[in-house]
């Protein structure tokens, strides 16, 4: 029964046809032009600022009922997610035991490989279907905008900008087969299970006492992106060259972006927190950045 278990999730975590001979392609695959991308960060940030506008014109003060609609989205995205993983990774395990040979030709490890993808690397085989598989999942996260407008009737500029380059980004690993995608994808999933399980878990009405689990998960996965970052250009220096740097370069500044706004907010939501009674001179200063 075990045995049975396990070949069925290989197979169609790694060895169904779709996924084997899988090739990003702008024609074929779905969302892989750059109109259509453009298009759909448009229509995403339009949607959401006339949805906050029409809010506002109305003076709706009270939230919107939305049902069982965001926990069946919070639960639909933790499954996501740890099913990208588990493919994610059993793929990367394949692909390095079928390219074994030419690891050791070229003296490369695995670890090197997660950071580094050789020079003419091209999108297609396993770790690319996930890859892409990802890319549309970003798509299901922008939901969560909407779900914040109609209940809390806030929306920031950071969200629509972290969500907006988190598409960009995912779309740059395919155009362009970049390097690090592996381990981002592993890294970006894993946190997503752990958040988006967290966000049902309250959805549902248990109890939680930790209100800052999210924001410490998301803080744990930009300080991971920035060592691995550090790891990718080290290697690109040493060994001659990975495969997509220029698209790294732009997505390194992207994120370099997203992380100085992150922490910012982070340092204004923990004065606040210290404020609720007194005022603080240095959180002020901090709030001003």
């Amino acid at each position: 029964m075990i045995f049975q278990l396990t070949e069925s999730l290989k197979y169609w975590l790694i060895d169904h046809p779709s996924i084997v001979w899988f090739r990003w392609s702008p024609s074929q695959s779905w969302g892989g032009t750059w109109p259509f991308l453009v298009t759909a960060i448009a229509a995403y940030i339009t949607a959401a600022l006339t949805l906050h506008i029409i809010l506002k014109i109305f003076k709706r003060s009270q939230a919107v009922r939305l049902g069982p609609i965001p926990a069946i989205h919070y639960l639909m995205m933790s499954l996501i997610s740890i099913t990208i993983f588990s493919g994610m990774l059993f793929s990367a395990a394949a692909e390095l035991h079928d390219t074994r040979w030419l690891l050791r030709r070229t003296k490369t490890t695995p670890f090197e490989w997660f950071l580094c993808f050789p020079l003419g690397m091209r999108p297609s085989g396993r770790v690319f279907f996930w890859s892409y598989i990802f890319y549309l999942s970003r798509f299901l996260h922008l939901f969560r905008t909407f779900f914040v407008i109609l209940r809390h009737r806030k929306l920031s500029f950071f969200r629509l900008f972290n969500n907006s380059i988190l598409l960009i980004s995912s779309f740059l690993w395919l155009e362009f087969s970049q390097s690090f995608q592996v381990l981002g994808i592993l890294l970006s999933t894993l946190v997503y299970c752990l958040v988006y399980g967290y966000r049902f878990w309250i959805e549902i009405g248990l109890p939680s006492k930790n209100f800052y689990f999210t924001v410490n998960c998301q803080m744990i996965l930009l300080g991971c992106n920035l060592v691995c970052h550090f790891g990718v250009l080290w290697l690109h220096l040493w060994r001659g060259g990975c495969n997509g740097i220029g698209a790294w370069v732009f997505n390194s500044v992207l994120n370099a972006a997203i992380l100085f706004l992150f922490l910012k907010s982070y340092v204004n939501v923990h004065c606040q927190k210290k404020n609720n009674s007194t005022y603080n001179s240095t959180c002020d200063q901090s709030l001003k950045l």
